[in-house]
């Protein structure tokens, strides 16, 4: 998820937890547990999903 000026939040497991890691232009700024932690650094409202499609020289798999 994006959100703000350069932030990104994603779900990662760290030391066996689930976190979620709140990036700013690629720089880790925190690693939170709940929403409510990243709303110290991203608004809530901001936040979209984003989606990273193949790029076009990208093989699709055969059945």
């Amino acid at each position: 998820m994006g959100g703000g000026p350069g932030y990104e939040v994603e779900p990662i497991r760290l030391d066996g937890r689930v976190r979620l890691r709140v990036r700013q232009y690629g720089f880790v700024v925190a690693y939170c547990r709940s929403l409510a932690e990243v709303a110290r650094y991203v608004s809530l409202d901001e936040l979209v999903e984003l989606f990273i499609l193949p790029s076009a020289g990208a093989r699709s798999p055969r059945g």
